[in-house]
């Protein structure tokens, strides 16, 4: 599966632009106001974001709790943007919503995270997993037969 990646100009499907259009765009600009003035640059919703991918995927909140394995008071502070999650609590979320790699990654990144990354062994394991559509369970089992920290505590 194809990792979506913000490396080539252009919007992406769901209309935002590229990173490094922007980061063009902001380097050859006059001033930072300048860049601010005509870009939309606003802050990360995760919230917002979980809401997107719970109706991508048909999924309740609490059928995404229950799957991330996440306490549902907690998971619905989440969702109504209350509290923040831990990076491995957002790769959960993602498991336990069924997002793709790439509705992962964007997952991270709202949540202020890094992307997982295939040249760090643990995140490889991750993205196999989600990748073919493993679920939580799945997901750590292959974590642990691999020597590495499950997402879910043991």
């Amino acid at each position: 599966m194809a990792q979506e990646h913000d490396g080539a100009a252009g919007p992406t499907q769901d209309g935002e632009q590229l990173t490094d259009e922007l980061l063009q765009r902001l380097l050859s600009s006059s001033s930072p106001e300048a860049y601010l003035d005509v870009t939309s640059v606003g802050e990360r919703c995760l919230a917002e974001y979980l809401r997107t991918m719970l109706v991508k995927h048909n999924v309740s909140r609490a059928q995404a709790a229950r799957a991330s394995a996440i306490n549902s008071t907690f998971a619905y502070q989440v969702f109504s943007g209350e509290r923040k999650v831990r990076r491995d609590n957002a790769i959960r979320l993602a498991l336990g919503i069924g997002c793709t790699l790439g509705e992962t990654q964007r997952l991270l990144r709202h949540a202020g995270f890094s992307e997982l990354w295939c040249t760090i062994r643990r995140d490889a394991i991750i993205m196999y997993c989600i990748g073919h559509g493993f679920s939580l369970v799945q997901c750590d089992e292959e974590l642990y037969r691999l020597g590495e920290a499950t997402l879910v505590p043991q």
